[in-house]
């Protein structure tokens, strides 16, 4: 395996609420490599009715996209990107 090239990709943070069902984060995780992403970082915090995910996410592509399919799945109820997330990543 070749070591990964140290390029800085953008860092986004995107807070979402869905439905505690089951596949719901799998579906969630699946949207997220489709359209692109890379998950850094994930915590996950369940009540009683929904999950509460922080997703912290690296990619070249449009976060706006992703917020937008994220949305459309019938277990998401609210897709928020963190204010000021956008940042550069450090070198792996």
């Amino acid at each position: 395996m070749t070591p990964r090239a140290d390029i800085s990709m953008p860092s986004y943070t995107l807070n979402c609420r869905m439905a505690h069902e089951a596949a719901a984060l799998e579906r969630l995780c699946q949207v997220v490599r489709i359209r692109g992403f890379r998950i850094a970082r994930m915590a996950v915090e369940s009540a009683e009715e929904h999950l509460d995910i922080a997703l912290t996410l690296e990619g070249t592509r449009p976060i706006a996209m992703l917020q937008s399919q994220l949305e459309k799945l019938h277990t998401v109820a609210e897709v928020a990107l963190a204010s000021g997330s956008v940042a550069r990543s450090r070198s792996a």
